[in-house]
């Protein structure tokens, strides 16, 4: 009887001292559904807890042995906020390489290193923000104009180019396991969302459904047809209503039409918006938070960034909801958590297993200088690039050239072996060299001293590398741009007046010897167009470096001293002026991007220079006359005709001769990179599917005419300005569709 005893209290006291175990609860057990396991565990909770895992910061529940999780994480360029880990040049970068396999290959590391960082917090027994499998990128807005702050988080202004480069960024940070997401990817700012920023809390952005669906959907679709996990509603309303709760963008477009498995979720704060009156900055269509609240939900958003949800509660009290609404919401979101693997034990997926030893490994270090280097466009060459490593003297100056901030952009990861541009230079020049290195100039004011020693470097140095342009401090996202008057937005598209100046002055000393001009380099730092006329005129070669990552100082450097040609392409047009362009606040494509846009750029869409010359020879076709059901495949001859390996982003084009409403100028429709030889040339085929030959009529209907396309093939948009600035003249075919 003793013995029994005794028995019985061991047991009881294992019972009571382990925690929830896995077996207890059916959630836990993953033999079964996905599906089961998260209705039983909504089936636990009390309302207050439900409320509580629908904000990105849900507590712990110590009685399920839930621990606390944080949805918001950020990876736009690598892991965002969070520890050491590499940093990608910004995604105007990656959009500028034209390169779908490479954004794979980037965003497959980038979720590796989450993963590895995930892990050992996890053992820590960590829980912060920014530490979670949740990440709320590819920011695939499209960017119809430079004064926005934030256009340098995008792939560019093109539709397809944007759709192509998100779609592969999602798969990389998805992972192909089955079973498991390896994270979650978002796609955002869900929809018509491309500033002003001041004015983001309360804009009301206007689209044609033609607009609508040829330009501002494409991406999204794109993404979801790739199955990315979530999708952020953005602050702004859409056509008169705000975005997180657009019956016709989340329910009509995005659950119906598209057939979105995922969860929804708000842009930060985007609640507070509906109830803050129009004259202090919202929306102002609701009085309460709890109204709020339960409109959002109601429309189909599951997560709230914020805390406006603590309200549900009171909504269900009031009649505005019910709890099947919340729970409704609440399978939606803990759907993501589950394929993530949340609820399981460790080892049970493949992603446990990755090691911190993968974060900023030599292999990613790599991999973001490549990127760097296919991401930069030459704009401009006299002949004076590439350079020697072994000149007499380099002068090295300008506010960028030993600036971490520029290497970055915004939404950035951090780690301890940031390459500045001045490093990369310094790193790469013979050792009987000598160089200088003086600021010459603040990035946006005067210098309050009158004497100035660093000019004087420029007559007797064998050429003077001058990094001039802008930083996150003053474009980027409202908050964030602690240097900007206008939230982020770039509202004077010159570049600032002080730095001119410094060039001018520059260039004059560098001229004083008239038979002695000694070169300067211009490297310009930026995540969007600028007024680069003068910087045109006054250098001698014009390198944009958009913002390119750790390795961003060694890719400059190896552009600069031919170790690596110049390949990259503007995947934005740059107007001469903003002359050029409608209102800001204009939200309808005409005389916007290199689709709609009449007048002569400063420099086209797709256009950027290469150290060799490329030439295209005749397009040859399947058939000069298809019918409307067709693929159409093509074939160009590329044929390196220079001196100097080098890749060549073959760039495709279509062009609607004669449609019944405005078409595009051209449009995008394919791209490869292909890399050549000196005096190689090599076959390029594509083929077109009939949706290359449809157009969106003016109700948004995706539909296709019979007529004459022409196609055009070459090294930039065809844009006559390309030619003027040297682009290879392009190939050309037109094709009838009957």
């Amino acid at each position: 009887m003793n013995v029994n005893l005794k028995k019985l209290g061991i047991l009881l006291i294992v019972f009571v001292t382990l925690p929830c175990q896995s077996q207890t609860f059916p959630f836990y057990d993953t033999a079964l559904p996905i599906d089961q396991r998260v209705q039983d565990l909504i089936s636990r909770l009390t309302l207050e807890e439900k409320v509580g895992q629908m904000m990105n910061g849900t507590p712990e529940i110590k009685r399920l042995n839930i621990a606390p999780y944080d949805y918001w994480n950020e990876a736009l360029h690598g892991v965002g906020r969070s520890g050491a880990a590499t940093v990608f040049p910004q995604a105007i970068g990656l959009g500028a390489t034209f390169d779908k396999e490479l954004a794979l290959r980037v965003s497959t590391a980038i979720s590796d290193e989450a993963r590895a960082m995930y892990n050992v917090a996890k053992a820590k027994g960590y829980n912060k923000q920014y530490g979670g499998l949740t990440f709320w990128t590819p920011n695939i807005n499209i960017f119809r104009d430079p004064r926005w702050g934030r256009g340098q988080e995008t792939y560019g202004e093109d539709p397809f180019l944007t759709a192509i480069i998100g779609t592969e960024f999602v798969k990389g940070l998805q992972g192909n396991n089955p079973n498991y997401l390896k994270t979650a990817a978002c796609a955002k700012h869900f929809a018509v969302h491309s500033g002003p920023e001041k004015v983001r809390h309360e804009f009301n952005a206007e689209a044609t459904p033609k607009d609508l669906w040829e330009t501002y959907l494409p991406a999204f679709q794109a993404l979801v047809e790739a199955k990315v996990e979530s999708v952020m509603c953005a602050y702004n309303s859409t056509d008169g209503e705000p975005c997180c709760a657009n019956k016709y963008l989340l329910t009509d477009v995005l659950r119906k039409q598209w057939g979105f498995k995922g969860h929804v979720v708000t842009d930060c704060g985007a609640i507070d918006d509906f109830y803050i009156s129009k004259d202090k900055g919202g929306h102002g269509i609701v009085k309460t938070e709890a109204e709020a609240a339960a409109l959002v939900l109601k429309s189909g958003v599951s997560l709230n960034c914020g805390d406006s949800y603590k309200s549900l509660p009171q909504a269900v009290k009031d009649g505005l909801i019910t709890e099947k609404d919340i729970d409704k919401q609440l399978a939606n979101l803990l759907q993501t958590r589950f394929k993530l693997g949340l609820f399981d034990p460790m080892g049970s997926n493949p992603y446990d297993a990755i090691s911190p030893e993968v974060v900023d490994s030599k292999a990613h270090r790599e991999l973001a200088k490549e990127v760097a280097q296919k991401s930069i466009v030459l704009l401009k060459n006299n002949g004076i690039l590439p350079l020697k490593n072994d000149l007499s003297k380099y002068f090295v100056t300008g506010p960028n050239a030993a600036s971490i901030e520029v290497l970055l952009g915004n939404y950035y990861g951090v780690n301890p072996n940031m390459v500045t541009i001045l490093e990369g230079i310094t790193a790469s020049i013979s050792p009987a060299s000598q160089l200088q290195y003086r600021l010459g100039a603040m990035l946006n004011k005067e210098s309050i001293n009158p004497i100035n020693y660093a000019t004087g470097n420029a007559k007797d140095s064998d050429v003077t590398i001058v990094v001039l342009g802008v930083s996150s401090t003053i474009e980027g996202e409202e908050g964030d741009s602690l240097d900007s008057s206008t939230a982020g937005d770039r509202l004077d598209y010159n570049l600032p007046q002080n730095q001119i100046e410094y060039l001018k002055e520059l260039r004059k000393t560098a001229d004083k010897n008239p038979n002695d001009k000694k070169p300067i380099v211009t490297v310009i730092t930026s995540g969007s167009p600028m007024n680069l006329a003068e910087v045109q005129e006054l250098s001698d070669a014009v390198l944009l470096v958009w913002y390119p990552g750790e390795e961003g100082g060694t890719a400059v450097a190896d552009i600069l001293f031919g170790r690596t040609a110049p390949s990259g392409k503007l995947p934005i047009t740059f107007p001469k002026s903003l002359d050029q362009l409608p209102p800001f606040e204009d939200y309808s494509m005409k005389g916007r991007t290199y689709r709609y846009m009449n007048e002569d750029p400063m420099y086209p869409f797709g256009f950027g220079l290469s150290y060799t010359t490329f030439s295209y020879d005749e397009v040859k076709v399947s058939s000069k006359r298809i019918s409307k059901k067709d693929n159409l495949t093509l074939a160009v001859k590329v044929t390196n005709t220079g001196k100097v390996k080098s890749d060549e982003i073959v760039q495709l084009y279509v062009s609607d001769l004669v449609a019944s409403v405005d078409v595009p100028n051209f449009q995008l429709a394919n791209m490869k990179r292909i890399s050549l030889e000196p005096g190689e040339i090599k076959d390029v085929e594509f083929t077109l599917t009939p949706a290359a030959f449809e157009m969106v009529n003016n109700k948004g209907n995706r539909v296709m005419e019979a007529g004459d396309f022409k196609i055009y093939v070459g090294g930039s948009s065809p844009m006559k300005r390309s030619f003027e600035l040297g682009a290879p003249k392009m190939a050309e075919v037109i094709v009838n569709v009957k």
